[in-house]
């Protein structure tokens, strides 16, 4: 992730992110808000950015659109991950 990105820059990937990920996996019962949106794209952004320096030891990404694509994808796979362990 960009080093030089202060905490709203943060937040505003975050919460494109997570918008974008609700777009590839939509939620029909709508249950996570606003709110939900920004916490799941922080999160994914999160470990997005720590799977690929860490786990694919790939170098840190480089301006934000790098790390918008990388917090997708980060928080495609979480949204993934938490519905799935929430379905009834």
């Amino acid at each position: 992730m960009p080093d030089g990105l202060d905490p709203l820059g943060w937040i505003v990937i975050g919460f494109i992110a997570g918008a974008v990920a609700g777009w590839f996996l939509p939620d029909s019962d709508r249950r996570s808000g606003c709110l939900g949106t920004i916490v799941l794209g922080i999160v994914g952004g999160l470990v997005g950015g720590w799977a690929w320096t860490n786990v694919l030891h790939q170098d840190p990404a480089t301006g934000f659109l790098g790390a918008l694509l990388i917090a997708v994808i980060g928080s495609v796979v979480v949204l993934a991950v938490v519905r799935g362990l929430t379905r009834d």
